[in-house]
């Protein structure tokens, strides 16, 4: 009778616990997407340059092959070890296909400057940091990026909506000294309003047309004329309705942005959230590099805020956690990095320290420390915790 007992009331508690359990879920998916912060990647497609390359330019410029000294995971990889739920990735526009299948800084290392690449001979948005020189990428196309972040994505529809930031690129070594170009170095094309529909276009041969997946400013203004005055007014969508989708922004300001948006008031058919200037009806996400008192007050607002723990590999070198420390603490939304795990040298070198980003208890997303609820603080947002 009383192990009877023992076991009605254990099954009795086990009951209790997973109702309790699942109350707080559902508190936790009733929160709106702002009101989370995630840590990110920077330049999250680079692989280290080539070693002969990195020698070369160590000689002519030191400062910027020693910022450039940095390497990154898959995607995959940051995804499912490291817990990052935002992205950057450089894109080049090359519509007629081959614009980028010599890479002239290869003509110091062992590789062909024509690599035998058929990605890069088809027409499409290009991944890489900088031409000629700075090339080395997991991903040689757009499109293949997005498919592998689509992929992941389906085998894991329980994450935080992961955000992808897109910088256009247009700038090569020609462009620093157009004389270059008579040696053959690449003349990247301009980003232009037909290369940035491009951008819309891939994604959509990707996601599907419907854009089923992908969280975008139709999504959050409805009917409204401003996509601001919806989300300075609580009108992100809440974690319940973005577990297992995507959103985009244009990491580009000037008239690249201005392009974007002509034709689209409000963003108005557009998939890509912008960097606009708050008071204005396409702002929406904000891009503070610097950590800043600022980032708290626009937080606090309603806007989505993304800055950065790191500069280049500086602070990976001296271990300084000031700049990390103030970002985490600001309540910026999405915490860049290029550091979050410690650089491999930090073991067998003294020029590099073991510094990195991360959550505390490396858990891939956690209540906002400015604007979300204190009563959920600690409480886990998704099921499995990063290594």
């Amino acid at each position: 009778m009383h192990r009877i007992s023992f076991l009605a009331i254990g099954f009795l508690l086990q009951c209790v616990l997973c109702q309790s359990t699942d109350i707080i879920y559902e508190k936790i998916n009733q929160l709106k997407i702002n009101q989370f912060q995630v840590i990110g990647s920077h330049n999250s497609y680079r692989l280290r340059m080539d070693e002969n390359i990195f020698r070369w330019l160590s000689r002519f410029d030191s400062g910027v092959a020693e910022d450039l000294d940095f390497s990154h995971s898959t995607l995959e990889e940051q995804f499912s070890q490291f817990g990052i739920r935002q992205i950057e990735l450089d894109i080049y526009y090359d519509p007629e296909g081959g614009l980028f299948n010599k890479r002239l800084g290869n003509s110091v290392s062992k590789d062909p400057v024509r690599p035998n690449f058929p990605e890069l001979m088809e027409p499409g948005l290009k991944i890489l940091h900088f031409p000629d020189i700075d090339f080395m990428t997991n991903y040689l196309t757009f499109k293949h990026a997005l498919a592998v972040i689509k992929k992941w994505s389906n085998e894991h529809p329980n994450h935080f909506p992961i955000f992808i930031l897109i910088e256009a690129k247009d700038e090569g070594v020609s462009d620093k000294n157009p004389f270059l170009s008579l040696f053959g170095f690449v003349r990247p094309l301009e980003f232009g309003i037909d290369a940035l529909n491009t951008i819309d276009d891939e994604i959509r041969d990707v996601f599907g047309t419907d854009l089923e997946g992908v969280i975008t400013p139709d999504n959050i203004r409805g009917d409204s004329e401003s996509l601001e005055d919806v989300i300075l007014n609580g009108g992100w969508p809440t974690l319940g309705d973005s577990r297992g989708k995507v959103m985009f922004g244009l990491d580009n300001q000037g008239q690249v942005m201005a392009d974007y948006i002509t034709g689209h008031p409000g963003l108005k058919g557009r998939i890509l959230f912008v960097e606009a200037n708050p008071g204005t009806p396409e702002a929406a996400f904000i891009g503070m590099n610097t950590p800043n008192p600022e980032i708290e007050k626009r937080v606090q607002q309603g806007y989505l805020v993304r800055t950065r723990a790191d500069t280049d590999t500086r602070q990976a070198r001296s271990g300084d956690s000031t700049r990390r420390d103030t970002a985490l603490a600001s309540g910026a939304h999405f915490i860049s990095t290029d550091y979050y795990t410690p650089d491999f040298r930090h073991k067998t070198s003294s020029e590099w320290s073991d510094y990195s980003v991360t959550l505390p208890g490396h858990v891939p997303v956690r209540i906002n420390p400015v604007n979300g609820p204190t009563d959920l603080i600690g409480i886990e947002i998704e099921k499995n915790k990063t290594k």
